[in-house]
């Protein structure tokens, strides 16, 4: 079982977090993506933490368990700067594995604010020039049900399986209760609304390809390993635009997951977490 633990972030908010395997051994910490929470990360966790690492997941600010942003600051900068209060107290030269939202969080935390602090990084699905398509299918579905709730477990399930139709529905649905909260009879995404009302800061933050750019460089230039898994059928990471970053920087490694779409680690976590504990072998 995982030892949960909090920390104090950017702004005095609570981060909340499970660490897997030895405490003194190098941490892998994984970042999820918007609108997820650290347990969509579980069982890579575990696998990683068998191997002898310490497995380390955390709820970004404003999902999960972790505290919402009375001002609604969900900038990279913050919730680079939170990753940065929990990398304090683990053991020096982690690896961030960020997915999506925690991707982007990555490069900022490692390519421009704090320049060293990982000794690898893995890009979870997520590039600097991304489409807008697949964003906005993503904004979309986060925004289903976002205000009213769901009567049902099973209308979550519905509303996933709208968004991600070559994933085969739960028989059980219990397992989707880690991702939500209930609040007298309906049952609500587990994150803060406001991070949604807020996108268009978040999102032009996003548009900055350069900045974006600048940071993985700094971290690849600094000889720092990394690695680019994508999902096949990602709408959100297409061959072309996963190629514009590999052309720029050819030390990146690269796997592409057959079968699976931008949710990578829930479409084919085998695939995932092998992929992830060959690029931990360097």
């Amino acid at each position: 079982m995982p030892e949960t633990f909090e920390t104090r972030g950017a702004h005095g908010l609570r981060i909340a977090g499970d660490r897997r395997g030895d405490p003194d051994a190098t941490a892998v910490v994984f970042l999820h993506g918007g609108g997820q929470t650290r347990r969509s990360r579980s069982k890579v966790a575990a696998s990683v933490a068998n191997r002898g690492w310490q497995a380390v997941t955390i709820d970004l600010r404003g999902h999960g368990e972790s505290d919402w942003s009375p001002e609604g600051d969900y900038s990279l900068e913050s919730l680079a700067a939170d990753v940065r209060a929990v990398l304090a107290e683990l053991p020096p030269d982690p690896v961030l594995v960020g997915a999506s939202l925690g991707g982007f969080t990555s490069m900022v935390l490692a390519g421009e604010m704090s320049p060293g602090i990982a000794r690898a990084v893995v890009l979870v699905d997520i590039v600097p020039e991304m489409e807008e398509a697949g964003a906005q299918r993503i904004v979309s579905f986060m925004a289903d049900g976002m205000e009213a709730g769901f009567a049902s477990l099973e209308e979550v399930a519905d509303a996933i399986a709208r968004y991600n139709p070559h994933r085969t529905r739960p028989t059980d649905l219990a397992g989707l209760e880690a991702n939500l909260r209930r609040n007298g009879e309906r049952w609500y995404w587990h994150w803060d609304p406001q991070f949604i009302h807020g996108i268009g800061s978040l999102a032009s933050q996003l548009a900055d390809h350069d900045r974006l750019y600048r940071g993985i460089g700094r971290i690849v230039t600094d000889g720092v390993p990394m690695l680019l898994v994508r999902g096949q059928m990602s709408d959100l990471v297409s061959q072309e635009s996963a190629d514009r970053l590999l052309n720029r920087f050819p030390q990146i490694e690269f796997v592409d997951v057959r079968g699976a779409g931008h949710m990578v680690a829930g479409d084919r976590n085998d695939i995932f977490a092998d992929a992830v504990l060959d690029f931990l072998g360097l």
